[in-house]
């Protein structure tokens, strides 16, 4: 019964992408990570946005 679960939940994963922007504080320097799962049609946008 859970491989009926699993299986049906990795084919309607494909839509999905998981993302990770690395920024630069102003006041430390330091790098941070943010991390979002988006549709893969708005991969593009997200990065191109500041």
């Amino acid at each position: 019964m859970a491989k009926k679960v699993v299986a049906s939940l990795q084919s309607s994963g494909k839509e999905f992408a998981k993302v990770i922007k690395m920024t630069k504080s102003s006041k430390s320097g330091a790098y941070t990570f943010k991390e979002e799962v988006i549709p893969t049609d708005q991969v593009k946008d997200y990065f191109d946005k500041k």
